[in-house]
């Protein structure tokens, strides 16, 4: 089991690999901002997209990615 601190490292890593570190920074500011329920948000967050939009929005980023 990792520790938190390793997870706090491999997460801000993968945020600076995605977004960069300028965005990166900001996306923390952005969290640490506001009050963000995680629960909540993940609950709500597909709400308007069904399994099968879901999947051909997948096939499309794998699509694009391998272009």
């Amino acid at each position: 089991m990792r520790t938190d601190t390793e997870i706090r490292h491999e997460g801000v890593a993968t945020l600076i690999k995605t977004l960069g570190p300028v965005e990166a920074e900001r996306f923390i500011a952005l969290i640490n901002r506001e009050r963000l329920d995680y629960t909540e948000w993940r609950r709500n967050q597909w709400l308007e997209e069904t399994v099968a939009s879901l999947a051909d929005k997948a096939r499309k980023l794998r699509s694009a990615s391998e272009e």
